[in-house]
């Protein structure tokens, strides 16, 4: 019988005599109800993930385990995951939940055909702006029915724009036909590491670890490090900008076992920071996660990567089995964990339930994740690039990292710029910096035929300025009077072309997708937002009470912060929606 056709087949009960009927019944209430896994999907299943330990498969692994399937099977069967639930002692039904939630996992009913390959386009705006929708109407007729083409949400790869998936492989500055060849052959050998990119043979050459092997061997005193860091002034640059010195002591004060989970999910449009650094100093990261660990006391560390950066998901397993192999000191478990298309579970209670292989839906707050995060332990968590920057601090001391700003701020970010820019990319600047000095000093000036019209500082979330507001700093703190803010710092910028209300709308439209549904307001809110954002005038008055109710009554951030292009519009371009400037 086929793996893919497991239906039960009901069991014929005769009625012959009144015992009989009996015992008929008895086996009848013995089997168990509901569609049961066949031998064949279950040795389809172990072949994936191997048979259950003598204690069963661990339950926060549901996510690895349909991976696995997933990219086997260019899909799940519904058999196997039927399998993969008995295999796991799951309801079935929480499987399923779990599995119809991400967006890349494709649920295969009994008789589905799964795309032989599956191509995603990039629509985020900086893609948008250079051609996505081309490629989106000519890739299908050119690759043929066995080949999926779909839009996807920003895959962060914006100084690439047009980026494309042909499956796990990236295509940068996209045309139809490098993405048909990359389709003709999409499992050839990966691309090889960036060319800057430092191993650990060399990075340890180069003195590195030595400082976190101090830490460990308890040389240096945590409380000293801890005050080094909140003299810093590094604050979270995941974009909630919370003190990382504070956010160490918050974490220690409580008692143990307390755990780690490290975000590098990066699913704001216009985010690439996280990848450009770990393609090319993934063990500057790595040391100052463990620096972290030793000061906090963390008994394991969890990494979540999203799952659009496959070739940075090979090479951090490649680098964390050769420390693993020659550690510099005892380390912490590390797991690194595969993200699954859900921009929601960069939201850090969202990303704790993923890690756990739940729905990556926000938890709601009190308790919050310092006290009562993963598993129910306390819980640190960081992004991928604060921790990048804590050897150095520690190293150079507090007052090197504060003295880097301009215009009274302190520190160094790294801007993520893309669109109408001459050379986009990630720029390390001072904080603080304006959107003008940045353009001009570290992208070359604008594009060539494209004057300054407009920028979002934040990504999708943190609103739209004006080009007559291109000379606030750049930094925490600095947006917010003028109803915007830098997040993670993903600097999109537009030109005298482009329209501020069309990027507000790519905008709404990818809160609605992206939004995981638990609560109203976001859910409903962000598509009627969008459909009345696609008016030629725009309906102010009920807009702005949209704004008004997910503003105030989303769960978490998304809901929260979907409002900023629209209110942005209406106040600085409302020339564009029909109002009055």
């Amino acid at each position: 019988m086929s793996i893919l056709s497991s239906r039960t087949i009901p069991i014929a009960v005769a009625a012959s005599s009144k015992s009989d009927g009996a015992r008929q019944g008895m086996k009848a209430r013995a089997h168990l109800k509901g569609r049961q896994a066949t031998p064949a999907a279950i040795e389809a299943v172990r072949a994936l993930i191997g048979p259950p330990p003598a204690d069963g498969h661990r339950r926060d692994l549901l996510i690895e385990h349909l991976h696995a399937i997933n990219d086997a099977h260019h899909g799940l069967p519904e058999a196997l995951i039927v399998a993969l639930a008995a295999e796991m002692r799951l309801p079935v039904v929480e499987v399923f939940e779990v599995a119809s939630f991400y967006h890349h996992f494709d649920v295969l009913r009994d008789g589905d055909t799964p795309a032989a390959l599956t191509v995603r386009v990039c629509e985020g705006l900086s893609c948008g702006l250079v051609g996505a929708s081309d490629l989106l109407a000519k890739l299908p007729a050119l690759l043929g029915p066995s080949v999926r083409v779909m839009p996807a949400p920003c895959v962060g790869r914006c100084e690439q724009a047009p980026a494309v998936q042909v499956g796990q492989r990236a295509v940068p500055k996209a045309t139809p036909e490098s993405v048909a060849a990359c389709a003709a052959n999409p499992d050839a050998t990966p691309a090889p590491p960036h060319p800057d990119f430092v191993g650990y043979a060399a990075y340890r050459a180069a003195g590195g670890y030595q400082l976190a092997a101090a830490v460990a061997r308890g040389e240096r005193d945590p409380e000293d490090l801890i005050r080094a860091m909140e003299g810093s002034g590094l604050r979270g640059l995941g974009g909630a900008g919370f003190p990382a010195g504070r956010k160490w002591r918050i974490v220690r004060g409580f008692a143990g076992p307390r755990l780690m989970a490290v975000n590098i999910d990066e699913g704001e449009p216009g985010t690439f920071k996280d990848r450009h650094h770990l393609e090319r100093d993934a063990h500057r990261f790595l040391e100052g996660l463990l620096i972290a660990a030793s000061v906090v006391g963390i008994d394991a560390v969890y990494l979540y990567l999203r799952d659009e950066y496959h070739d940075c998901r090979r090479l951090l397993q490649a680098e964390l089995a050769a420390l693993q192999a020659d550690p510099p000191f005892p380390l912490p478990r590390i797991e690194l964990r595969r993200g699954a298309g859900a921009y929601i579970c960069g939201e850090e209670s969202a990303m704790i339930e993923s890690i756990e292989g739940k729905r990556g839906e926000p938890r709601m707050r009190p308790p919050y994740i310092a006290e009562v995060g993963l598993f129910g332990r306390p819980t640190l968590e960081h992004n991928f690039e604060t921790l990048y920057w804590v050897r150095d601090i520690l190293e150079r001391g507090p007052g090197w990292f504060a003295s880097q700003g301009r215009h009274g701020r302190q520190g160094l970010r790294s801007f993520s710029v893309s669109g109408r820019v001459r050379e986009p990319g990630v720029k390390l600047a001072p904080a603080g910096i304006t959107l003008r000095e940045l353009v001009e000093e570290h992208c070359g000036g604008m594009a060539e035929g494209h004057e300054l019209y407009a920028y979002l500082p934040g990504g999708a979330s943190g609103g739209i300025l004006p080009a007559s507001m291109a000379d606030i700093p750049l930094d925490f703190d600095t947006l917010q009077p003028h109803g915007s803010f830098i997040g993670s710092a993903a600097v999109v910028v537009l030109g005298h072309h482009d329209l501020a209300r069309d990027a507000a709308l790519n905008t709404m439209r990818f809160f609605e997708h992206e939004s995981c549904g638990q609560c109203t307001p976001c859910r409903v809110g962000t598509a009627k937002a969008a459909k009345l954002m696609e008016a030629r005038h725009w309906d102010a008055d009920t807009l702005g009470d949209l704004c008004e109710v997910m503003a105030d009554a989303s769960i978490c951030g998304l809901g929260q912060a979907a409002p900023n292009p629209i209110r942005s519009v209406l106040k600085h371009f409302a020339h564009e929606v029909g109002g009055a400037q």
